[in-house]
């Protein structure tokens, strides 16, 4: 049984919707630095005011926020690890260590929302009294801060799962600063504490979202799930209409090393006298034009005789 196999790069001029170009690393790692500098300046004195005015809505942002600083952290040192080239030991290189980092953060977003919503009920069930001129004051500032560091990540790639990670948090902790300030208004104006609690709550099942989603997302990838867009009995139903030198498309198998890089092997029966490295490189083709794969291994095989 004569058979040919290949494993190469290519690329290919059509782009399918899921997938795109690998994006610049090196401008997410600086947005998520500058963010996690911010992140962690502020929330020294989030801490502080925190403590003064008695305000858990203040107070579990500013556990936020420090989870933030180390998600950012981690998110950086994932894509600094990202940039490290392949070796004996790692034949792709560290370039999944940024997943790695983006399921952690979901899984702290998941944590840390569980928290906020321990400490809200407890504060619910035992009221205490909130300076709200010290929220108001620290809340306003921290959602300039946050705005800017949601800014610097936004303004990155959107389908880099790590970055959206990042993203998440501080989206959470800009929707923490608009609780707060809430929360000052209502204390300031009619003294009703139980606001405080119940705006953190809101918070919480919203940091849940951000956690459920990037925590699903980047799980799949890491147990090697089927990009979306790459399902198998479509790759197999579109390389036999199109490649009319192939008997049989079988094996089919895609994963993706990164939320950019898919990757697919298949094994294709070539009709009787057909070139086989033609035809591998007919598959590769399409693969590249129809699905955006630029990374695929292709046997090839004779017909059974």
């Amino acid at each position: 049984m004569a058979h040919e196999h290949s494993h190469e790069h290519g690329s290919g001029g059509h782009h399918h919707a899921h997938h795109h170009a690998v994006p610049d690393s090196a401008d997410a790692r600086k947005r998520v630095a500058l963010a996690a500098l911010l992140t962690f300046t502020f929330m020294i004195a989030e801490v502080v005011g925190g403590v003064i005015s008695g305000s858990l809505a203040l107070l579990a942002d500013a556990a936020h926020m420090l989870t933030d600083a180390g998600s950012l952290a981690l998110a950086w040192l994932g894509f600094k690890l990202a940039e490290r080239p392949a070796d004996d030991q790692r034949s792709f290189g560290w370039a999944r260590f940024k997943i790695l980092a983006a399921f952690v953060n979901g899984m702290a977003l998941l944590l840390l929302a569980a928290w906020i919503l321990f400490e809200a009920v407890q504060r619910l069930i035992t009221p205490e009294p909130v300076m709200g001129n010290v929220l108001m004051g620290v809340a306003v500032v921290g959602l300039l801060v946050n705005i800017i560091a949601f800014y610097l990540l936004h303004g990155g790639d959107q389908e880099d799962l790590n970055l959206q990670g990042a993203l998440w948090h501080v989206a959470g902790d800009l929707l923490g600063s608009v609780a707060a300030i809430a929360a000052a208004l209502v204390i300031i104006f009619t003294g009703w504490m139980p606001i405080d609690p119940l705006l953190s709550i809101l918070v919480a099942l919203l940091i849940v979202v951000g956690g459920i989603r990037v925590t699903m997302q980047s799980a799949h990838i890491l147990i090697e799930g089927v990009p979306s867009g790459l399902e198998p009995a479509d790759i197999k139903a579109d390389l036999e209409d199109h490649l009319s030198d192939a008997i049989k498309v079988s094996h089919i198998h895609a994963w993706a090393l990164t939320e950019q890089k898919p990757l697919v092997t298949l094994e294709v029966t070539a009709k009787e006298g057909v070139c086989l490295d033609t035809l591998r490189k007919a598959v590769k083709a399409r693969l590249s034009e129809k699905f955006n794969v630029s990374h695929a291994t292709v046997e090839v095989r004779k017909p059974v005789q």
